[in-house]
């Protein structure tokens, strides 16, 4: 496992130190966590930009715009009773 040394702000640094206690956490978890939960994001980001871009180059036909409302026209006329789901 890799070691690091970063420098933050001084507000930084306490608002992190509170946090982590508050949480029961070492720093290294702390950061850990930050770092994974900002990369998951970057990643989610970069997926949706990926399928916009995806759906902007090759939009919905005709057909599938009949097909969606043919079965969002079916899934209405079926009743959803949850009672009997469960």
């Amino acid at each position: 496992m890799a070691k690091i040394a970063i420098s933050l702000p001084d507000e930084v640094f306490y608002a992190v130190e509170k946090e982590r206690l508050a949480c029961g956490m070492s720093r290294s978890e702390f950061f850990r966590r930050a770092a994974q939960e900002h990369i998951r994001r970057e990643q989610e980001r970069e997926a949706i930009e990926q399928y916009t871009r995806g759906y902007q180059r090759y939009p919905e036909t005709e057909d599938e715009n009949w097909l969606y409302a043919a079965g969002v026209e079916a899934l209405a006329a079926d009743p959803w009773d949850e009672e009997e789901n469960h």
